[in-house]
This record gives structure tokens, C-alpha cells and sequence, in this order.
């Protein structure tokens, strides 16, 4: 009996033993290194994300990029954001191009369900978007920030919705959805986190601790500080390790912890001047302070608890690490920048310890190797002596200045050239495989008196629409013939409606006509914990303008004024098509 009864069971345990790992990425947006109990700050208590590192690895020194959408491009594709066509974070300039292989694309193809949900920030409209680059579901903001995080304006797979309540905890319930959902087979998620990069919103419940608390570890001497900024990030971040404990409270719910690679790390370092364990530079620096990473990883069956790299290491190690762990077959299409950390971390194999690290913006370029950091000035500092980049010692040391310098040129030489000019991609418009395209005012062009709403183009709005040469354009390309559904998402006065206005593309001629009211105040200001350099926000009225047929092919895709009743025309804030064939 006891026999019959192994071989009853035999199956489930061999499925159980052969499962591919889950892997479940956590990435916060703007937190420094310093920003974790687990570095040192006692400003600031974090234990679920410590408890990876304990339970797991902490890389000591991990590096990302100076900003948001570089170091998103290289999670994704394990190659250089330069060598992608990533050159700015908005209006076209965040996306990577189309024929990279991300890494949902590989989990994908080895069978596994993928999601991901947060801030995109690589491209709005498919095939840029997330469903298009290998997630089965998405659900967040595409934008490179957002300008409200309570129940704000959101996307489920393209069509508009909204939020429900805090958006890190709202990110979260959908990212335990998912795990419940799939907890049979191998999943893949990737949970980009908006905070806490501004606008500093948090509930009551981490802030009321923050708002009066004494900040003991501060900036260095000579960085000027905003102690409130600082209280409102912190809470922030404590919010978001009150989050990982909950996705690692759902993984053991599951019985899913032994069988899930889960990591976590940030995009940037911090967006103020805090502490950070004394090094120079912050977010779009690259010098240390501005690149180097928290990293904390767990996998019970590989990983050691207790282990600390101290090899460096950077965001473009990630894909090829997280499929060797899988032992998925990734044959990319490009060479990859990164390598596997996999022998730091089973301890098997070998690692090359002699490897560069390259981090670029704005122009600047820095070299990271194991010992030293040659900074974008060619500048020279040993970062195991000098950790604060405070002593150059490029003519102490001229043989290790020179190989880096070279090294520089050379990076320079190869992987530049792509990104300075004009950037000639269009946005791309009715995908036949995608319902949804959402056209942003972030993403066009005012002509005229219309101004943008802020000076910063992701979450902001076009204003100021007075006259008739007034005019608001993208630069598309139709990817093939259809008809569409447009809504416009608009507010305006009620002494300026009955103003009308035109869509046109190419033989495309459509009048529109604002005949009712929809006058919100701004809003936001009620939820910041400090004033916003960002843009407010309003709530929209969504106003159908019909049926358009649009043709293959690139163009001007315009709104114009045909008659102004009024003072003005309306505030704009985005237009839909929506593919009805």
C-alpha cells in the first residue's frame, strides 16, 4: 500500500523538483543607496527588504544608471542604454528600440505567464508598450512620473482606468493577484514602483511617524538639505518595504518562497541631497552617490543567506543572471553588455574580477572598475580608500589613469554616436495586434501660444490654447490602415464652450465641438508633504469626436482651432484612438 501510495505521489514531487523558478523584480524609483536600514541608515527601518539580504544577498557594490529610463532600458535588454536609442527620459527620447529582446521576452518564450505593473517608462504606445515587449499583463502609467498617486488615472493593458487607493499598495494587490493566479506555474513579474520620486505623497499612516522626527543622519557638510523632503522620501520607503512584506507574506502563503528568485534594487540614486553614506553625487551624477544601487536577492535553493558581494556588479548583469538561474536557453539576438553573477552566487564557477563598468548622461561619462572610479573629468579616485571621491589621484597612479581613460575613449567611440541628433523615430499609431493608442500631450508639439503645463513633459497638460494658429501636433506613423474610435480628454470654462476644433492626418478631416462645461480645479497640492517642482494634476471629461479612418503611413497628427468661443479652446491632457476593426 505504501508503495502504490509513493507512486501516486512520484509525479507531483518530480513536476515540483523540475519547476522553473518564479521571479518576482522589485525596482524603486529614486532611492539611494542610504535609503535602507540594511546600508546603515538609522534614520530609517526597513526589514523586510534587509530580510532578502539576510535570508539572501546583498551586492555591495551594484550599479545602476544617473536616471530612470537608462537603467529600465538595461534591466530589460541586459545591453548599454546608449547602444538602444535611449537618450532623454520623455517625449519619445525614453524608449529603447524595437529590435531588442527584453528579458519578459525570454521567460515568455520558456513558458512562463509575465506581468508587470508600475511605472513603464520605456514607451507609451505599442509596440513600445509592455504588452508588446513579451508581458501578457500590465497595468500602471507608461510616463516617466506621475502627478498623483491616490486612486489616480491609470492603464490596464492600454485602456484607461483607475487606481485603487495608495498606488505602491495598489502595484502591490495586483502583483499578488497575479502570483495567486499562477501559483501552478512559473511566473515572471516586474513591479516598478513610482516613489519615491516626486511628488512626495504618502498615507498618514508612514508620514504622521516622519513629519516631527529628528533626521540624525544627514547630507554632508556643504549639501544643502530640505529636511522635510528628506521625512517625506524615508516614509516613502518604508512604504514601500511595508509592501515587499507583503509579497513575501504571499509567497509563503503560497509555498512559493523556496521556489521564487526575488530581488530588489532602485533605478537612481536619491533625488535630494541625503545621507548616503558620504558619496559624491545623486541622482544624474555618475559619480557614485548618483549609481550605485541597493541590490538584495533571495533564492533559498541557490543562494546562501548571508552573502555579500563585493564584486561589482551592474543593472546590465541582471537578464543574463536571472535565465542562467532559470537555466532558461536565451539565445539573444544582440551580444549582451552584462554577464552572469551566478558564480558569486552559488559559489561555483568562475568570475571575472578585472571587468569595467560604464555609467553615462548628460554628456558624462565615468569608468567603474573593482578598485577605482574614473570620473567624467577624467579624474582619478581609489573607491576603496576614498570612497567620497575626495582626493584625485590620476597623477599618482598614470598607468591605471591612462587603461581607464582609454578604456573611456574607446566605450565612447562605440556606443555614442547613436544617440546625439535628432531623434527621427515617430510614434507609432494603430498596431493592428493592440486596440489602444494613447497620444499624450507629453508626447507632442505646441505651436502657437499653447503651453505645456509644466516644464517637465511627462505628466503635464497643454494650456493656453487662444488662437486659431494654435495648433497641437505628434509626429506619427499609422502602422496600417483602420478605423478608430477618437476621445479626447479635455477640460474647459463654461464662458469658452462652443469652441470647435479639427483632427486631421493626412485625408483624415474631422470637426469636433466642446459643448459642455468641465472646469476642475488643479489638484495634488492637497496630498503633497512638499511643494511639487512637477506639474499638478486635474481630473478630465473624456469627449468622443467620432469615427476616424486613418491610412498607413507617417505624418503630422494635428488638433486645430476652427472657432474659438471664448477665451480659449480647452486644457488638453491626452487623445485615444481606439482600433474598431
Amino acid at each position: 500500500m505504501r508503495f502504490i501510495l509513493l507512486l501516486l505521489l512520484l509525479p507531483a514531487f518530480l513536476k515540483a523538483q523540475n519547476r522553473k523558478p518564479n521571479v518576482v523584480i522589485l525596482l524603486s524609483d529614486d532611492q539611494g543607496w542610504g535609503d535602507l536600514s540594511v546600508s546603515g541608515n538609522t534614520n530609517i527601518h526597513t526589514p523586510n527588504i534587509d530580510g532578502i539580504a539576510k535570508n539572501g544577498a546583498l551586492f555591495d557594490r551594484f550599479y545602476v544608471q544617473p536616471v530612470c529610463s537608462p537603467t529600465r532600458a538595461e534591466l530589460l535588454t541586459g545591453r548599454y542604454h546608449t547602444r538602444m536609442g535611449v537618450r532623454s527620459t520623455s517625449e519619445g527620447g525614453e524608449r529603447f528600440n524595437l529590435d531588442e529582446t527584453t528579458i519578459a521576452q525570454a521567460f515568455k518564450s520558456a513558458g512562463y505567464a509575465t506581468a508587470a505593473y508600475g511605472k513603464w517608462h520605456s514607451g507609451m504606445q505599442y509596440p513600445y508598450h509592455p504588452n508588446a515587449r513579451g508581458f501578457d499583463d500590465y497595468y500602471g502609467f507608461c510616463s516617466g512620473h506621475w502627478g498623483d498617486y491616490f486612486s489616480p488615472m491609470l492603464e490596464h493593458n492600454g485602456a484607461i482606468t483607475e487606481g485603487k487607493g495608495f498606488l505602491v499598495d495598489d502595484l502591490t494587490d495586483h502583483a499578488m493577484s497575479f502570483m495567486e493566479q499562477n501559483k501552478d506555474s512559473p511566473f515572471f513579474i516586474y513591479v516598478p514602483y513610482n516613489t519615491p520620486h516626486a511628488p512626495m505623497q504618502v498615507p498618514d499612516r508612514w508620514w504622521d511617524d516622519y513629519k516631527n522626527k529628528p533626521v540624525a543622519l544627514r547630507a554632508e557638510d556643504g549639501l544643502e538639505e530640505d529636511l522635510d523632503f528628506t521625512r517625506a522620501a524615508l516614509a516613502m520607503c518604508e512604504n514601500i518595504d511595508w509592501n515587499v512584506g507583503r509579497i513575501m507574506e504571499k509567497l509563503k502563503e503560497l509555498n512559493l518562497e523556496d521556489d521564487t528568485i526575488v530581488l530588489y534594487f532602485s533605478d537612481n540614486g536619491p533625488n535630494s541631497f541625503r545621507w548616503n553614506e558620504g558619496m559624491k553625487g545623486r541622482k544624474g551624477s555618475t559619480d557614485e552617490g548618483g549609481v550605485r544601487s541597493p541590490l538584495v536577492m533571495q533564492y533559498p535553493k541557490m543562494i546562501k543567506p548571508g552573502t555579500k558581494i563585493r564584486e561589482i556588479s551592474g543593472v546590465i548583469d541582471l537578464l543574463p543572471t536571472l535565465v542562467d538561474m532559470a537555466n532558461i536557453n536565451f539565445k539573444p539576438k544582440k551580444p549582451l553588455d552584462g554577464v552572469s553573477l551566478k558564480p558569486l552566487l552559488s559559489k561555483k564557477g568562475s568570475f571575472n574580477r578585472n571587468r569595467l563598468l560604464y555609467n553615462y548622461w548628460n554628456g558624462n561619462t565615468s569608468v567603474r572598475s573593482q578598485q577605482y572610479r574614473l570620473d567624467s573629468k577624467g579624474k582619478l579616485y581609489d573607491m576603496i580608500a576614498d570612497p567620497s571621491q575626495t582626493t584625485d589621484i590620476s597623477t599618482r597612479k598614470p598607468d591605471v589613469t591612462a587603461r581607464l581613460r582609454e578604456a573611456a575613449t574607446k566605450w565612447n567611440a562605440e556606443l555614442l554616436p547613436g544617440i546625439h541628433g535628432e531623434d527621427e523615430r515617430t510614434f507609432p499609431v494603430g498596431h493592428p495586434d493592440f486596440r489602444w493608442t494613447q497620444l499624450p500631450a507629453r508626447d507632442a508639439q505646441p505651436i502657437g501660444g499653447i503651453v505645456r503645463s509644466n516644464r517637465w513633459p511627462n505628466c503635464s497638460f497643454f494650456t493656453n490654447w487662444t488662437k486659431p494658429e494654435d495648433a497641437i501636433v505628434w509626429d506619427v506613423e499609422v502602422l496600417a490602415d483602420g478605423d478608430f474610435e477618437a476621445t479626447i480628454y479635455y477640460t474647459c470654462a463654461p464662458e469658452n464652450v462652443g469652441s470647435t476644433f479639427r483632427l486631421t492626418f493626412g485625408n483624415t478631416n474631422v470637426l469636433a465641438k466642446i459643448s459642455e462645461a468641465f472646469d476642475p480645479p488643479l489638484r495634488g497640492m492637497e496630498n503633497d508633504r512638499v511643494e511639487r517642482p512637477e506639474s499638478y494634476v486635474k481630473d478630465w471629461k473624456t469627449l468622443n469626436i467620432g469615427k476616424v479612418h486613418l491610412e498607413k503611413g507617417k505624418g503630422s497628427l494635428t488638433l486645430k482651432a476652427e472657432k474659438i468661443a471664448g477665451k480659449e479652446v480647452m486644457d488638453f491632457r491626452l487623445l485615444m484612438l481606439e482600433r474598431s476593426n
